[in-house]
């Protein structure tokens, strides 16, 4: 069955593609199955080597790479661009992995005990739309550099950047049974990494409502998992901060990808004594963000992914929404949605615990130090935010508090790739990132030798 990628900029079909069926997809796995040992036994240095150059094959095609994403995905080209080179950077740390990969000699009485760290297998990734380049990344690279072998679904609006990275790699030198890209229904190719007995893990990027499904089929195979799923993240102004500073980041905070970001700061949580200072700083920064054509290098935010995404986010914005101000988008062709923001509105309301997956901004008023971290903590969600504030204590007080897997102050950095990223709560389960992530792709095994009589 073929399938025709639309473009969100122009709605014009930028590509049609094959997708698989469940033969097809259960052919791919037992291919993998079946390249996977031989992957694993690559001497550590042959297998960092080929992952070093399969970053390399992604840097020299970044600009290549970053205008398919414009073009399927609508994001913008500066963005794309450090998609692109986020994906050469996930490679490169974790070309340094393979021989590190430690496991430990721990003392015992009467022998040596030793532990070993052995891959599990076949790993299924998949991956969301909003993302594509850069999710995809932070589960093949680790998945690889420890010795499995990856099938990934792309999401079935954005395929084209995945399947053209692993064109790079394999040209690299990364076997195409040890890596494949297999564009299809999530119904179909993605629900069989969830029910083939082959497929030792899945990692979804994705809704919490599909990733509870995941995690349900999962368990009929006591199947791992890692989730990183919804979010609402709290961007929490108190009054000591620098609040220019702090105006003039936020819209960038979530507006960013068109707010089609899980870890957009969606509610922006303001002290009440410099609530509406903080707001007539708020609007022009809002008004001033540039929405556009994203191939133009000056372009702020593009379209949202499609027009059902457009409708979904247009729900939370009927004549009793509390509108404050909006920005301005293009009319005509392409699913654009212009910045908004509510204000003021309180904690409970639906725009403030619905995860909106659209440029929609809640502000909300808050008293003291007590009620910010109440609010922030009012949600099933907790995979990243925001603390701004000069006061240090303060800001370890409320990082401690706030029930979120990543936390920034005076800031909005979410992900580094040499950090841990997951999420609290709803937001998701496991670990992607950092050095802990190559531990949800390998299994520890303990050996002990018996030495004494």
């Amino acid at each position: 069955m073929s399938h025709q990628v639309v473009s969100p900029v122009d709605e014009s079909v930028v590509a049609t593609i094959e997708e698989l069926d469940l033969a097809a997809a259960d052919a791919a796995i037992e291919a993998a199955a079946a390249a996977q040992p031989a992957w694993a036994a690559v001497a550590p240095a042959d297998r960092a080597r080929l992952l070093r150059r399969a970053a390399e094959a992604i840097d020299a095609a970044n600009e290549e790479l970053a205008r398919l994403e414009v073009r399927n995905a609508g994001h913008t080209i500066t963005n794309a661009r450090w998609e692109a080179g986020n994906v050469r950077d996930v490679l490169s740390y974790y070309a340094g992995a393979p021989e590190r990969h430690f496991g430990r000699q721990i003392p015992v009485p009467g022998g040596v005990d030793i532990t070993f760290l052995e891959p599990l297998g076949v790993v299924g990734i998949i991956v969301p739309w909003n993302f594509p380049m850069p999710i995809a990344s932070w589960g093949f690279a680790p998945a690889l550099a420890a010795g499995n072998a990856v099938v990934l679904k792309p999401a079935e609006l954005t395929p084209l950047t995945a399947m053209r990275i692993a064109e790079l790699c394999h040209e690299a030198g990364i076997p195409k049974d040890v890596f494949q890209v297999l564009p299809g229904k999530g119904s179909v190719v993605g629900w069989r990494f969830v029910t083939h007995e082959k497929v030792r893990k899945v990692c979804f990027t994705g809704s919490t409502e599909v990733g509870k499904k995941i995690m349900a089929g999962c368990a009929e195979q006591v199947k791992r998992v890692t989730l990183e799923l919804g979010g609402k993240s709290a961007n929490v102004v108190f009054a000591d901060a620098d609040l220019e500073e702090a105006a003039a980041s936020a819209p960038g905070s979530v507006f960013d990808n068109a707010g089609q970001d899980c870890c957009a700061r969606s509610r922006l949580l303001v002290e009440a004594s410099v609530y509406e200072r903080f707001l007539s700083l708020l609007e022009p920064a809002v008004k001033s963000f540039k929405v556009g054509d994203p191939a133009a290098e000056s372009s702020q935010m593009g379209p949202l992914i499609s027009d059902e995404q457009r409708r979904q986010v247009a729900s939370y914005i009927g004549p009793e929404a509390p509108v404050a101000f909006q920005g301005s988008a293009p009319e005509g062709k392409g699913f654009w949605f212009p910045p908004t923001v509510l204000a003021p509105i309180g904690p409970g309301e639906r725009a403030c615990q619905e995860e909106i997956f659209g440029p929609v901004l809640s502000v909300i008023p808050f008293s003291d130090e007590a009620e910010a971290i109440a609010i922030a903590n009012d949600t099933p969600y907790g995979l990243s935010g925001s603390i701004w504030t000069r006061d240090l204590g303060r800001a370890f007080r409320v990082a401690r508090a706030i029930e979120t897997g990543t936390l920034s102050v005076n800031s909005h950095s979410s992900v580094r790739y040499w950090t841990p990223f997951g999420g609290f709560k709803q937001s998701g389960l496991g670990r992607e990132l950092g050095p802990d992530a190559l531990e949800h792709f390998s299994e520890l095994k303990n050996v002990f030798i018996r030495t004494g009589e």
